[in-house]
Order: structure tokens, then sequence, then C-alpha cells
């Protein structure tokens, strides 16, 4: 049968794959089984025949028994007994399984137990508030990526300057009027090329109404039409004194040889314009317009020529 004092000089004096020491020179248990987690004569799972620990796996508290009479069979060494998740509820039934252990057995199940419902609720607590979830960076993965993605990239234009080419082609009427394409990317072009010639009626409709909008003209233009309203004034003038001396013929032909005695002061008094009498240009006034580089002469007004009284 089992002897555990044995068994624990063994583990004590001699080697123990579980038993870890470190620079204070305490010695500890990786025994998953172990209440503790030290490496005593009491705390051993090895060296004692009745032992009982907690342990939790997803969330859930269960204890853990192991007694002598299944020691023939390490299958079922250990009896796994779920705990309620109420605390008062989960230490009564502690009690109630581990009556005839030894009393240091039962305080460390429900030392450990306490201590694992207390780090069950911080954990609970902590899913409730929202936190920045820390993802992985594989350097490898990345450059793979990108690698992929320029090569995507490449083999994307080229499938578009093949398009392109074979649209071309298609208008030219290279392979003749039979074809056998694709009817979804045979739609798509001819989409295309609807959007582009809608395109290209709405600029040329753009550039009709700008021409037909306001235009400007440069110095030079509004020189010249202003020499042709001077050349125009010039021929009226000219032929308002023709019209002048008409009429003053027809009125020396009615007086007579009387009024030719007064012919020599009238014309001192007043000389006649010459239809071909070139003008003096004046110096512009102070109220002058100038625009451009034109100047414009602004003529002086002339009294009406005085009629001497004639005594009959």
């Amino acid at each position: 049968m089992q002897h555990d004092e044995i068994i624990w000089q063994v583990i004590n004096q001699h080697h123990c794959s579980y038993k870890t020491k470190t620079k204070q020179k305490q010695t500890f248990c990786r025994n998953k089984y172990n209440v503790t987690g030290l490496c005593n004569r009491s705390s051993c799972p090895l060296a004692n025949s009745r032992y009982a620990t907690i342990q939790e796996r997803e969330g859930k508290i269960f204890l853990f028994m192991k007694t002598i009479e299944r020691a023939h069979s390490p299958k079922n060494l250990w009896e796994k007994i779920e705990l309620s998740n109420n605390y008062s509820q989960a230490l009564a039934s502690i009690d109630e399984h581990l009556e005839w252990f030894p009393k240091f057995q039962i305080h460390k199940c429900k030392q450990r137990m306490t201590k694992i419902t207390q780090y069950l609720i911080r954990m609970r607590k902590l899913k409730l508030k929202v936190r920045p979830k820390l993802v992985g960076i594989k350097k490898k993965v990345e450059r793979r990526e990108k690698r992929r993605e320029a090569k995507a990239a490449v083999a994307a234009k080229m499938d578009k300057a093949i398009e392109k080419e074979l649209l071309e082609r298609l208008k030219q009427g290279t392979y003749g009027d039979i074809y056998n394409f694709p009817m979804q990317q045979y739609e798509e072009a001819l989409d295309n090329e609807e959007v582009e010639e809608e395109s290209e009626e709405e600029e040329e409709l753009q550039d009709e109404t700008e021409l037909a909008g306001p235009q400007f003209v440069e110095d030079d233009e509004v020189g010249d039409d202003f020499d042709d309203m001077e050349d125009f004034g010039d021929l009226a003038q000219a032929k308002f004194s023709d019209e002048e001396d008409d009429s003053e013929d027809d009125d020396s032909e009615d007086d007579g040889s009387e009024e030719d005695s007064d012919d020599g002061e009238a014309a001192a008094a007043a000389p006649a314009a010459r239809p071909g009498a070139k003008k003096k240009k004046q110096k512009p006034a102070a109220g002058a317009k100038r625009r451009g580089n034109v100047e414009l002469e602004i003529e002086e007004e002339r009294e009406p020529e005085k009629i001497p009284f004639m005594d009959f």
C-alpha cells in the first residue's frame, strides 16, 4: 500500500520533477493540484493520500478531492465537484465535502476559493469597460501583402491598357463585323463611351455660352473709330459752309446793286468758310477729354454774322 512518509523523504531529500528553487532559497511546487504552491510536507499532493484543492476552469470553480481508496486507479484518482457561484453556498459545500479532512486542508481550500472568486469579479468588471485592443503586427506578412498589392496594381494597369487597345480596334473595325465578347464587359465599355460623349457635348455648350458673352476691345481699335468720327465731322462742316454760300448768293441777286457796295463790308466782317480749307488745330482746353492716345478737339462757338443796317 501507499506510505506517505516514505514518499515525502524521497521527494524532499532526493529528486522531484515539480520542485523549483529561487535565488532567495525558497522552494516552490509546479504541480497543478498543489493548494498553496509551496513545497512542504502538508502541501504536497504526492505525499498526502487524502488531499483536496480548488481550481478554476472557464470561469467556474471546482473542488478536487483525492482519497486512498482510488489510489489503485490513476484515471479516477481525483473527484471533481462544481461549486456554486454564490460565495456562501460554495463555502457550505466545501465544509460538507471536506468534513473528515484535516483542518489545514479545509482552511487552504477556502482561502484559495476566496482568491479565485475575487479575480473572477475583477475580470467581469474589466470586460464591461471599453479598452483598446492590442493586435500583434507581423512584419513578414505585411511585406508579403505589400508586394502582392504592387503586383496587382501593375496587372490592373495592363488590363486597362489592353481594354483600351481592344476598344480602339473595335471602333476601327479591325476584326470585322462578328464579335464574341463577354456581355458584362461589353456593356461597361458602351456605358463609358456614352459618358465620354455626354461630357464632350457639355464642353461644347460651355464654349458657346462663353463666346456669346461680352467682349473687350483694345485701345488701338478705339482710336481708329474716333479718327473715322473726326473725318465725318469735317465733311459735315464743309457741307454746311457750302449751304451758307448758296444762301448768300441768293440774297445778293434779290437786293441788286445796293447790296453790292455792302458785300465788301460783310466779307470783311465775317469771311466765308471754304470747302477745301484746312482748320487750325487748337490746343485742348482744361475741360478737354482724352481717351487713349486720341485728343478730342472742341470747336469754339462762332457768333452769328451781323448784317449792317441799311437806310432806304
